[in-house]
């Protein structure tokens, strides 16, 4: 039997103070509405970022408190489906953005759905692949906002973050504290002019703690990759973090060789931008599973 969030009981930074709204088991499946990035202020063409509640923006459904899960701990959330139920809505900022200085004129536009596309202005029909752009845990202490990534999570926008994938979190509180939302029926990595297909959805995962000590946190997993995601002030140092966080990995947790991991990594690994908007930059670097194997290596399950 799953228990259930309706996408009202919404909160807006990771935070061991922010009451929890519901207590589950561990294992035991959660089904969680979320709202777009803009709590549903946006309905229309007419409707722009100049009359928008900045205040209830990024909206995180939870927290969610997991029984059983202490600080120090690793929790593993299964994204067993995440769907998007539409419409999608998308904007223009002049100034925001890493285009900001070349767009000049605000828009915002809806992209309507079908059963798995949105279609941008009548024009272009883009796959659906949802994908929840803010996901995590409380931190041990203070206060996140939920616009900013970091080592609990957060808005990480990582295109990965989608159904099948397994999320790693290292636990900061009694009971995590857990939530998700910003939900994405598209969006390219980098997330370049702020935003992807914003839209609200429908998530059902389960979270467990597991028995494995020293994994990078946020970490992620697929049926065919591991991915370690990393997040600072500059793309310089996120994607040096990235590059050492998954050598720490590839030595220290699944006991490669060190000359065997970089060279490895520099020959199957891939390193990744997800988003370069939020106050923090991420990017992510991934290392295929079936290396792992050839090792000896799984994640615990």
């Amino acid at each position: 039997m799953a228990s259930d969030l309706t996408r009202d009981k919404a909160f807006f930074a990771f935070s061991p103070d922010v009451a929890p709204v519901l207590r589950v088991n561990q294992g035991e499946e959660v089904r969680l509405e979320t709202h777009d990035c803009f709590s549903g202020q946006l309905k229309t063409s007419a409707d722009t970022l100049e009359t928008l509640d900045w205040s209830i923006t990024n909206p995180a459904t939870g927290p969610v408190y997991i029984e059983g899960t202490k600080p120090g701990d690793l929790l593993r959330v299964d994204l067993l489906e995440v769907k998007a139920t539409g419409p999608s809505v998308m904007v223009a900022v002049p100034g925001v953005g890493t285009m900001g200085e070349q767009i000049t004129e605000m828009e915002t536009t809806i992209l309507k759905h079908t059963v798995d596309s949105v279609i941008f202005k009548d024009r272009i029909e883009v796959k659906q692949k949802p994908m929840l752009g803010v996901i995590g845990v409380a931190p041990a202490q203070g206060e996140i906002p939920n616009s900013t990534p970091g080592g609990h999570g957060g808005n990480m926008d990582c295109t990965l973050v989608t159904t099948g994938a397994s999320l790693y979190f290292t636990v900061g509180v009694e009971g995590a504290l857990f939530g998700c939302g910003d939900m994405h029926a598209a969006m390219g990595d980098g997330e370049v002019v702020i935003c992807g297909a914003e839209t609200p959805g429908e998530v059902r995962l389960r979270a467990s703690v597991v028995p494995l000590a020293g994994l990078p946190t946020p970490f992620l997993e697929n049926g065919e990759l591991v991915a370690v995601i990393t997040s600072a002030e500059t793309v310089d140092e996120a994607y040096k973090l990235a590059i050492a966080r998954m050598l720490e990995f590839l030595t220290d947790v699944a006991g490669m060789p060190t000359n065997d991991a970089a060279l490895l990594m520099s020959l199957v690994g891939s390193l990744k931008f997800c988003q370069v908007v939020d106050p923090l930059l991420t990017v992510r670097f991934e290392f295929p599973k079936s290396v792992l194997k050839e090792y000896g290596f799984e994640l615990p399950r």
